[in-house]
């Protein structure tokens, strides 16, 4: 439960989130009997995130999210079929945080929108964000990964936050080009393939002093847990 609350934190209360604890009937599952697991909106698709195999899509019925928001227990028989019963935990306490130098487990989709959040309270001049998930085969299957990309008038910078809490700048040619900017991130591996993922840039506190609020949403994607 620890841990869905740090997801919680990393979010922030102006994204709407539950963390929850799921009835696991599963005899062959890669889960446990109980699990802890944080449900959340981004980009208009709600997300599931624990810390056995990080973050995936819940959603199955786009444009309905009031709906599924409402009861997403039928969603979760989805990512697994002993998932038979869900309950609604409290809200991570106030002063919940990961010890110095941890990240959170499995974690890599939340710290980006994290860091990206971090970046536009302190004020950084960032005009386009988006999310990349990066796909590479490994002897047990094929993984994925998450990292931030975003663009501010100094160029475009990527950003492993589980990694390095720096950004690094690339070439700003490859701003539309998931598959040069996940061998950037992935260097090393073998990129099976580069999605970019829903991602509502955050209000600037101004803006929400104001009452406005400002984003941009790329392509959907669905696809395997984000480690």
């Amino acid at each position: 439960m620890e841990n869905a609350w740090r997801a919680q934190a990393l979010l922030g209360a102006e994204v709407w989130s539950r963390v929850i604890r799921v009835e696991n009937t599963g005899r062959r599952s890669a889960y446990p009997e109980t699990v802890y697991a944080l449900v959340f909106e981004e980009g208009g698709v709600l997300w599931f995130y624990t810390d056995t195999d990080g973050t995936q899509s819940l959603s199955v019925n786009p444009g309905r999210l009031a709906e599924e928001e409402s009861d997403f227990v039928p969603l979760l028989r989805d990512i697994a079929p002993g998932f038979t019963a869900a309950e609604i935990l409290p809200d991570a306490p106030a002063r919940v945080a990961a010890p110095a130098g941890e990240t959170l487990p499995n974690g890599c989709f939340i710290e980006c929108l994290g860091a990206l959040r971090r970046r536009v309270r302190e004020g950084e001049p960032i005009e386009r964000a988006r999310l990349l998930s990066c796909y590479f085969d490994t002897p047990g299957g094929r993984r994925g990964h998450t990292v931030l990309t975003y663009e501010t008038p100094c160029g475009l910078f990527l950003l492993d936050p589980g990694r390095s809490p720096a950004p690094r700048s690339v070439p700003r040619v490859w701003a539309d080009n998931p598959m040069a900017l996940a061998r950037a991130a992935l260097q090393g591996a073998d990129v099976a393939r580069a999605r970019w993922v829903p991602t509502a840039l955050p209000p600037r506190p101004a803006l929400i002093a104001a009452g406005e609020l400002t984003g941009e949403l790329g392509p959907t994607e669905a696809s395997l847990p984000m480690r």
